[in-house]
């Protein structure tokens, strides 16, 4: 048996597909040479046929170990944009899968996004005839290894091309014979990276970067379509954190919505509007979808810190495990409307529309020079004021009229982060506005769960003191907004 020791970082080499295997008898040192069974190793790229998974920076492969073996092993390779360990997925299969394999369903669900309305199937095969010999002492030590591999990869579909060469690995251990580099030379391999994967990347390169660009550089057409397509890009990436359920990949991927429809809406003089509107209108149905499951997450955040922070006299009952069975029901079901909605046509149809954008840019003439960017932050600007000015004014329309200046708010950061600018003498009054919001929702769920509570026997004391707290806190801002109002005026 021979005797073996942790492989240092193996030397990789490459050459022509004519190239041989490298003529290792008679080196010094050597007693003799051990090989291994050859074995063929297949890797089956699997895409859209416009290569939309590759475009978002997914690959999908499938892994066969011995391709002429039965029994040998087989396992599907997700990697996704982000690429550490904890975004690799790896799911074994049967060795005599169908032809072509069938995506494995936790799969899937995970590249639906990106795949949208268009079948994933095969689109390009490494082939890799691989022979391992060792090169071994008189003590059974093990000197070298040499992998010398056979490759060709090709595109699969409508048409077909096809690459060939040959690749060596090469692990030398203490004692290694001298001369062994020379061998590989003779036999034409010289150094270089391995390349079956990247081989692959450059075959199947997709026609993505269709983007075109937004006008001459500095323009407000360019500033406008560059955060467009920033957007739309972090939209896609917090797509797949919301099929994996990571924490606060609803509320990110609301927020990327949002931005996209702002900027759409505050740029409106700058774009053909006829091709505009109806994605404004698919994201506004969009963040509707997605509101359920982020408010139940928000508001179950907000109620069980509420509850943990009340005295004990004022915590009666099971408040806390009321709130979080309730919640977690909400949360499931708020959950699985988000799913369908992104596994439906008119999200499909959304990040089509988008992408359209971005191939043709739907910019107008006043796109071209730098003013429009100034005219969009004023236009948001005399929004929020005509807003705030009707926040500020006592009555039963108050409450309504502070979501409208909430929202306005947020319209007037967004066209300035489009701008590149910032105005900072609205920070405190947006703060503001959004608690206003967050102690309104809320007070509407606690009036609900204490209901709920009280028709299930349950004690629901602690939800109405919450309640109170944040019809209070509501109320106090009303109160102190022609002044945050008045201060922000105060600094223009």
């Amino acid at each position: 048996m021979p005797k073996t020791t942790a492989p240092p970082t193996p030397l990789h080499f490459r050459g022509a597909a004519e190239a041989g295997s490298p003529r290792l008898a008679g080196l010094p040192g050597v007693d003799r040479e051990e090989s291994s069974p050859v074995v063929v190793l297949e890797v089956e790229r699997y895409d859209t046929d416009d290569l939309r998974l590759a475009a978002a920076g997914i690959t999908l492969s499938l892994h066969r170990g011995d391709g002429r073996a039965p029994g040998g092993s087989a396992q599907w390779h997700l990697d996704l944009p982000d690429g550490d360990r904890d975004e690799r997925l790896r799911v074994p299969v049967a060795a005599d899968v169908a032809e072509p394999a069938p995506v494995p369903a936790q799969i899937d669900e995970l590249i639906r996004g990106a795949a949208r309305d268009r079948a994933v199937r095969p689109v390009g095969r490494a082939r890799t005839t691989r022979a391992v010999t060792r090169l071994l002492a008189a003590d059974d030590s093990v000197l070298a290894e040499v992998v010398h591999d056979h490759v060709s990869v090709a595109t699969l579909g409508r048409s077909t091309d096809v690459r060939t060469w040959t690749e060596a690995a090469l692990d030398l251990r203490p004692g290694a014979p001298e001369g062994l580099l020379d061998r590989l030379a003779e036999s034409g391999l010289t150094p270089a990276a391995p390349g079956v994967d990247a081989a692959l990347d450059r075959l199947l390169r997709p026609a993505s970067a269709r983007r075109a660009r937004a006008g001459k550089k500095g323009s407000a057409g360019a500033a406008l379509m560059a955060y467009v397509a920033t957007q739309a890009d972090r939209l896609a990436a917090e797509d797949l954190r919301v099929r994996r359920d990571e924490p606060d990949a609803v509320h990110q991927l609301r927020v990327a919505s949002r931005r996209l429809r702002s900027a759409l809406q505050a740029y409106r003089p700058l774009l053909d509007v006829e091709r505009t509107e109806p994605v404004v209108e698919a994201l506004r149905r969009f963040g509707q979808a997605l509101a359920p499951a982020r408010d139940a997450e928000v508001l179950r955040e907000r109620v069980l810190a509420g509850l943990a922070d009340l005295p004990p006299e004022l915590r009666l009952g099971h408040a806390e495990a009321f709130a979080t069975r309730h919640f977690a029901r909400v949360e499931a079901e708020a959950r699985a409307a988000v799913l369908t909605e992104l596994d439906g046509d008119r999200y499909a149809a959304l990040r089509g529309a988008l992408e359209a954008l971005l191939e043709e840019p739907p910019l107008t003439r006043a796109a071209r020079g730098k003013s429009g960017l100034r005219t969009g932050v004023a236009r948001a600007t005399k929004r929020l004021a005509k807003a705030v000015d009707a926040a500020v004014a006592p009555g039963p329309e108050q409450t309504e009229a502070v979501h409208a200046a909430r929202k306005a708010g947020k319209r007037l950061r967004y066209a300035t982060e489009v701008a590149g600018t910032k105005d900072r003498s609205l920070k405190r009054l947006q703060k503001a506005l959004g608690e206003h919001q967050d102690a309104v929702v809320a007070a509407t769920a606690l009036r609900e769960l204490g209901a709920a509570a009280h028709a299930s026997g349950e004690n629901g004391f602690s939800f109405g003191v919450l309640l109170g707290r944040d019809v209070e806190r509501a109320v106090r801002i009303e109160r102190d907004l022609p002044q945050l109002w008045a201060g922000v005026r105060g600094r223009k």
